[in-house]
This record gives structure tokens, C-alpha cells and sequence, in this order.
């Protein structure tokens, strides 16, 4: 029996320790999608993984070579998509054509069959919920045809080998997708520390200067708005207005400053969130009316928070009036809201979609950090107050965006039973 537990205990090691390695390069993560070259380095890496299992195979087995090349197969497929699956199994399969052998196009089989499993289950296997038991029917589907090839064309081999290489291959292939899972929250988890780190600072600096700034700004206003009323001066009436408007942007840049450093208190009570998302929305209909864009809503079901109801909406019209502005508005557009359940239990999900100018990934990156706004006219406080808010909620938001085509924000909430 040790013949067989010690290379698959190496081809074990090896296959978790390089994906250990490629967490470090591209950290794993369900909202950021893999450009080209970050899905090659992933297949280029899982192809290294399965080449060094092919190394330490399972002797004594005749002329087989039976070992853990086909995991590595399959999990790239299931994450990063049918190129660095393509690209990894391209690689296996010339691998085991070099090494030879009476089951040569055996092995070329059970290695295709992995990439053609993890192809056709990807769709799936990204909605799931539970990624983990959708993993165990996916194996099975693979085992079934698996061991259909086995017994039409190789010899039996003893019982236990058959035993032991399968039940490890099946805690293997589990253990590597609860792994990878843990990794996805750890890393996400990760950024938003170095978040509310980052928030922390300007939340330090804008206590600091902000009320300094606003009250000699109060007092120019005040003192424009004197003048103006009795003026004979032309300019002075033509540019007053102009005066005021700039000042009160700027004591409403301060105000988000303010809000940033030192939040209210939330005043909690139980929320109807489909109330809160048709007040919201019919607030800023005659605004996306102006600007040529519809609004349109779609309620599934009836669920309560409990939070603060102004922080709610807040969050709601800073989220509809982004994807307002984002919509050119010569040629006008939609903005899409869809509250729904969502996967995990006792959370709700809610869905903006517009179709906007969007965002590239390097803007994807930077939004809702501090100072940064894809506007002409913003200072990127509005997303970060969001981001802080849902977070107060102990909720979570994600963008999603391609230039062009829209963008599209998923805001996670939990759920209450209304008393």
C-alpha cells in the first residue's frame, strides 16, 4: 500500500504549493476577470504543476502511468476560463505523447476529458453558491467516463490501487477548490484592510482642515450675497451668481470631507428596501428624464435590514446618479435596478447596470479610493462614502465595467425578519 500513498502524497504537495505560488503573482479573485496575459501565466503554471506530477507517477502498475496531472487540468479550467485550460492540457498532452508507453493515447484521453469536464461545468460551477459540492458532481461526471476508458483498455489492477487513487484524487480535487475559495475571501478581505487604511488617512486630514476651510468660506458668501443686493455694478451682478454657486460646490466638497472624517450615527430601525429603492428611484427619475435616461426597477420578493434608512438611500441615489452621468447623454440610455435574493441565504443582492461610457481595469482598480473620479467634476467622495457605508451595514459592493459597455455594481446586504 505505501507504493501507492507516497507519489500521490508528492503529487498532493506539489499541485497545493504551486498554487500557493500563483496566489502570490495574481492574487485570486471572483470580480477581477484574468486579462491574456495573466491567463496564460496561470495555464503556463498549471502546466508546470501537472508536468512535475507526471514525474513521480505511480509505479509498479505495469505500463500504466496513473497521477494527478488531470486536477491541475480541471481547476484551471473550472477558474481561469477555456484558454489556460487549452493552453495546460496542450502542454500535458505532449508530455505524456514523449514519455510513451502501451496506454500512451490512454492518457492523452483521461487528459482532453478533463479539459472538456471543466469547459462544459464552468458556468455552473462559477454561479454556484457552493462551489464545493458542485465540484464533488463535477468529478463524478469525469469519473464516470474516467472509468468507462480504465476498463475498456486497461488491464484490471488491483482493487485497492483503485480505491486509494480515486479516494485521493476525490479529496484532492475538493480540498483544492475549498483552498482556492479561501483565498478569493482572504484576498478580498486583504484589500479591503488596506481600504479603510487608506480611508483612515483622509479621514485624519479632513478633520484637520475642514471646518478651517468652511467657516472663512461662510463668511465670503455672506459678504457676496450683501454686496449683490444693493450693487450697481454690472460685473459684479453678472459674476455673483457664478461666485456663489463655485462656493457652495466647494462647502459641499468640505461637507463630503466631514462626512468622511467623522460619519453620524446610525439611526437603526427596520427598512423596507423596496420602499427605500422606489423613493430613491423616483427621486432621481426627472434627473435621468433630463439627461435621456430611463430608469427602470425590478423587485423580487419582499426584504427588511436593519440599518439607517438615510444611509440606505444615500448609498441607493450616489449608486442611480453614477449611472445617470455615466450615459452619454446625446444618446441617452438606461439604468437597470434588479433586488433579488441572493445565493447565500439571508442576503439580498442588488443590481445597477447602465450602459454607460464604463471603465477600464485600471480604473476599476482605483475607484473609490481616495481622490480619484472618472468625472470632470468630482472628487471621488461619493464612492468612497458609499463603500463606507455598505461596509457599516456589513454589506459588500463590487464594480464591474468594460469600456464602452456599461457598467455594472452588485450591492450584498444582509437580511432581518421584520419584528
Amino acid at each position: 500500500m505505501i507504493y501507492l500513498i507516497k507519489p500521490l502524497i508528492v503529487n498532493i504537495t506539489i499541485i497545493f504549493s504551486l498554487m500557493f505560488n500563483a496566489n502570490l503573482f495574481f492574487p485570486f479573485s471572483k470580480r477581477k476577470p484574468l486579462n491574456f496575459k495573466q491567463q496564460t501565466i496561470l495555464g503556463l503554471f498549471s502546466a508546470f504543476s501537472a508536468k512535475l506530477c507526471m514525474l513521480y507517477p505511480i509505479e509498479t502498475l505495469e505500463d500504466t502511468n496513473f497521477d494527478f496531472r488531470m486536477i491541475p487540468i480541471l481547476i484551471v479550467t473550472l477558474y481561469g476560463g477555456w484558454y489556460p485550460g487549452l493552453l495546460c492540457t496542450a502542454i500535458v498532452v505532449m508530455l505524456r505523447y514523449l514519455i510513451g508507453g502501451e496506454y500512451v493515447y490512454v492518457g492523452i484521453a483521461v487528459s482532453i476529458l478533463a479539459l472538456g469536464i471543466g469547459v462544459l461545468f464552468r458556468s455552473g460551477f462559477l454561479r454556484s453558491a457552493n462551489k464545493v459540492l458542485y465540484g464533488v458532481i463535477v468529478i463524478s461526471f469525469y469519473y464516470l467516463v474516467y472509468i468507462f476508458i480504465l476498463f475498456s483498455t486497461v488491464s484490471f489492477l488491483d482493487i485497492n490501487f483503485y480505491i486509494v487513487y480515486f479516494l485521493a484524487f476525490s479529496l484532492t480535487f475538493t480540498a483544492l477548490i475549498y483552498t482556492v475559495e479561501k483565498l478569493i475571501i482572504a484576498n478580498q478581505q486583504f484589500d479591503e484592510t488596506l481600504y479603510l487604511d487608506k480611508l483612515s488617512t483622509v479621514s485624519q486630514m479632513a478633520a484637520a482642515f475642514a471646518h478651517e476651510i468652511r467657516n472663512p468660506i461662510t463668511t465670503v458668501r455672506g459678504f457676496i450675497q450683501f454686496i449683490n443686493s444693493d450693487t450697481k455694478d454690472e460685473n459684479l451682478k453678472q459674476f455673483a451668481p457664478l461666485i456663489l454657486d463655485e462656493l457652495d460646490r466647494t462647502n459641499k466638497i468640505i461637507t463630503n470631507y466631514l462626512t468622511v472624517a467623522r460619519p453620524t450615527n446610525f439611526t437603526l430601525s427596520y427598512i423596507d428596501v423596496n420602499k427605500a429603492l422606489q423613493d430613491s428611484v423616483e427621486l432621481l427619475r426627472p434627473f435621468g428624464s433630463y439627461r435621456n435616461v430611463s430608469i427602470d426597477l425590478k423587485l423580487e420578493g419582499e426584504h427588511y435590514i436593519y440599518s439607517d434608512e438615510q444611509h440606505l438611500k444615500q448609498v441607493l441615489m450616489n449608486i442611480i446618479k453614477n449611472g445617470i452621468e455615466a450615459v452619454e447623454e446625446e444618446q441617452g440610455g438606461y439604468v437597470k435596478i434588479v433586488k433579488k435574493p441572493s445565493d447565500e441565504r439571508g442576503q439580498i443582492e442588488i443590481t445597477f447596470v447602465d450602459n454607460g461610457i464604463g471603465m477600464s481595469e485600471e480604473q476599476l482598480e482605483k475607484l473609490g479610493l481616495p481622490y480619484y473620479t472618472t468625472k470632470t467634476k468630482g472628487t471621488g467622495l461619493g464612492s468612497m462614502i458609499t463603500n463606507r457605508l455598505i461596509h457599516e451595514m456589513k454589506g459588500k459592493i463590487h464594480y464591474e465595467s468594460k469600456v464602452h459597455n456599461g457598467t455594472s455594481v452588485t450591492v450584498i446586504l444582509p437580511t432581518v425578519s421584520k419584528e
